[in-house]
């Protein structure tokens, strides 16, 4: 499977999709179409962690002053489930490999994999 979320107001996201060959990909633009549940478990299985998921760079984490919390992975699941921003951006799934974020050892990885 092929699969990548995304947020079509994130410049690093449209950018990221530029450079990267998303032909066969399955798209799902997470504002308009947020992560339903069955979504999130298999990136959880894939990350290892919801945590690993997490946008700690969204507005609404500062503006909760969740920095200042202890979070537990249950409270991360229900925050991504919740609020489409928590979800860290974009994150690609390629056959059984998963890959989260914009950074570019993360985007390196990603095109080396899907060539």
């Amino acid at each position: 499977m092929r699969k990548v979320y995304f947020l079509q107001t994130c410049d690093t996201c449209k950018r990221i999709l530029k450079e990267v060959n998303t032909d066969g990909f399955v798209r799902q633009e997470i504002k308009g179409n947020p992560v339903n549940v069955a979504q999130l478990e298999e990136m959880h299985k894939l990350a290892g962690s919801y945590e690993a998921l997490f946008n700690k760079r969204a507005k609404l984490y500062k503006a909760m002053d969740l920095k200042n919390q202890e979070i537990s992975e249950a409270d991360y699941r229900q925050y991504i489930l919740d609020e489409y921003t928590f979800l860290k951006r974009p994150v690609f799934i390629v056959d059984n490999e998963i890959f989260i974020g914009n950074s570019k050892k993360v985007v390196a990885e990603l095109k080396e994999k899907i060539g």
